[in-house]
């Protein structure tokens, strides 16, 4: 693999997977960083943890300097599945209906983006690399990562898949709430979701996990 570059410059080896949400990331990221033998970060579960911890504090979700200062000192530690927030173990909290509803209103302030930015950089530094996923690793948190993926599926693969891991809610529910999260994340002014230009595009609708892992194996050889 070729070296991505931190901030200041220091080395480092980074695998950037986006895309939206039930196209395959996490799992994907989980099972690639298995292979390479690297860490894996969900960048997604910062950004809900914020909102999880705004809650927490009852902040107004439209206060955005209010959420700013929760971002900058809230303790964020996402380690593999497990996410823990000012020392509370939130990793069933963070996926809930609530903070779902919430995450796009948070994830589109651009302070909030910057500091959590930072955060996963430093994430990467401290580690020597990683594989990280999210929704503008590619083109905001590492634009010279070694391998940039974008994911996509089918709008009724995607809401089937994530309407698997969240038993609360129906197939209906489920599907009109990532629609609603596809508008808000696609058109925010901040680092919004776009594939980048050098980015390798799966499709993961007909695909299992170990095809596209083995394609992405591939390509990094």
């Amino acid at each position: 693999m070729s070296v991505a570059k931190g901030p200041a410059g220091e080395k480092v080896r980074v695998i950037a997977i986006d895309g939206p949400a039930g196209s395959g990331k996490s799992t994907v990221a989980r099972r690639l960083a298995e292979r390479l033998g690297l860490e894996y970060l969900d960048t997604g579960a910062m950004y809900r943890s914020v909102a999880f911890a705004a809650m927490a504090r009852e902040i107004d979700l439209a206060d955005a300097d209010a959420i700013v200062e929760v971002a900058q000192t809230s303790d964020i530690r996402v380690e593999d599945t497990a996410v823990i927030v000012d020392g509370v173990d939130a990793t069933t909290q963070i996926r809930g209906p609530e903070v779902t509803r919430s995450v796009s209103t948070v994830a589109a302030i651009s302070g909030v983006r910057e500091v959590l930015r930072v955060r996963q950089q430093a994430w990467v530094l401290e580690r020597g690399g990683g594989v990280l996923e999210g929704r503008d690793i590619g083109t905001a948190v590492f634009p010279d990562a070694d391998l940039k993926v974008y994911l996509s599926a089918s709008a009724a693969v995607r809401a089937k898949r994530r309407a698997g891991e969240v038993s609360a809610l129906d197939y209906e529910t489920v599907a009109a709430e990532l629609a609603a999260r596809d508008a808000a994340d696609s058109t925010r002014q901040h680092d919004p979701l776009v594939q980048a230009p050098d980015a390798v595009h799966l499709d993961t609708t007909d695909l299992s996990i170990d095809e596209v892992v083995d394609e992405l194996l591939a390509r990094l050889r």
